[in-house]
């Protein structure tokens, strides 16, 4: 029988006061970690100052420790606003103020700025896990705060969240799932004729217009390759009349910090660098993440954030490339939907209660779209979820 342990619960306020071999072998024992959970990535938004206190993101990380030895964590911030989140929560926001309360600060177990399903309740096994959950219960009771918001853990995590009381909502991704395709044209074969045909445009207009790309691993990264990274970032929110999320301390850190897990793509023309792309990978997945232009091209959005990112992965045996929130214009280039979780505990009672019966509408209307959508897969018969005929 198991030896029930007694945990030493601790709050920190930087990953330093766990450690970087603890914190990555707690990461390495979830099932199917991410690099967005290493200490590398999150250490560089905290000492960078994009997820800080200043920035309206403090992290309270809500951690278990058992003989000197961390045995559970939950990366956990105050948030003062709901930038950066991709869980859309403002009308909830909006409610409290009309009524004469404050939604913020609240609590929020999330990564900054990165709607990428993977653990939350970070633990060595089930009984550390359950542990963690009841410490997220008494601090959530005893924080003073509105609410604790838990985003994008896997169903299973939702699943006990909801068992200790937390409403789930549901939301819709869209991922590209390789089926050992042995080329891009293997790919597109799959898909219906007019897919595959504005595809084909799509990528003779970049060429056409004289465009090329450079794929950069981060292992052999510069110094320039972050600068200018950086510009196409910039401009591209400055386009959007919106402020950077994150700076270039960040960007170095990673590139330092995880150069094996980074893929920079270039657009070039006539020798000069118009437009980059920035992406996270493992052996398994590609993440889409930031991309940015100095200039207008017709399609190279597409080329430069999609194809070829998709192309890395078929050359690479990459399975899946996960392009980022929302976007139902993913399903004409190959992407199909999947339902992601969210996890939400609010401490008034009657706002819970209304909360509640709103996320019970919402779910059936997600449940619905995303029927509506798999009715629309853009797969021709004989090729279903991307599979190439044999």
């Amino acid at each position: 029988m198991k030896q029930n342990l007694n945990y030493r619960t601790r709050i920190i306020s930087s990953l330093s006061e766990a450690g970087k071999s603890e914190w990555d072998a707690l990461v390495a024992e979830q099932t199917d970690p991410n690099p967005f959970l290493s200490f590398e990535f999150l250490h560089a938004l905290h000492e960078s100052g994009s997820a800080s206190a200043d920035s309206g993101w403090q992290p309270q990380y809500l951690t278990l420790w058992h003989e000197g030895a961390l045995h559970a964590a939950l990366p956990l911030y105050l948030k003062t606003h709901s930038y950066g989140e991709y869980v859309f929560d403002w009308a909830w926001a909006d409610a409290y103020r009309r009524h004469g309360l404050s939604y913020y600060p609240k609590l929020l177990s999330a990564i900054p700025f990165t709607p990428v399903a993977g653990a939350r309740l970070l633990a060595r096994d089930e009984q550390a896990r359950a542990a963690l959950v009841r410490a997220l219960q008494t601090l959530q009771e005893n924080a003073g705060t509105s609410s604790t918001h838990v985003l994008y853990p896997p169903e299973a995590e939702a699943r006990a969240l909801e068992a200790a009381g937390f409403m789930l909502r549901s939301g819709v991704q869209f991922h590209w799932l390789n089926q050992g395709y042995g080329n891009f044209e293997e790919f597109l074969s799959t898909l219906e004729h007019k897919k595959r045909k504005n595809i084909r445009a799509e990528r003779r207009k970049v060429r056409d217009a004289g465009v090329t790309f450079q794929h950069v691993p981060g292992t052999v990264a510069s110094e320039a390759d972050w600068r200018f990274f950086k510009r196409c970032y910039d401009h591209t929110y400055a386009e959007h009349y919106s402020t950077p999320y994150l700076n270039l301390d960040f960007f170095r850190r990673i590139g330092r910090g995880m150069p094996g897990n980074i893929l920079l793509v270039f657009a070039e023309r006539d020798g000069e660098r118009i437009a980059a792309s920035l992406l996270v990978y493992t052996d398994k997945t590609l993440y889409g993440r930031y991309w940015g232009a100095l200039e207008h091209v017709p399609c190279l959005h597409f080329e430069t954030a999609y194809y070829q990112p998709l192309e890395f992965c078929i050359a690479n045996g990459i399975g899946c490339f996960e392009g980022g929130a929302q976007g139902e214009h993913k399903m004409a280039r190959g992407f199909l939907p999947q339902k992601t979780w969210s996890a939400h505990w609010l401490a008034h009672p009657s706002f819970s209660d209304a909360i509640e019966r709103y996320l019970v509408r919402e779910s059936g209307g997600i449940d619905q779209y995303i029927d509506e959508l798999n009715e629309r897969n853009p797969f021709r018969p004989g090729a279903p979820q991307g599979g190439p005929e044999k």
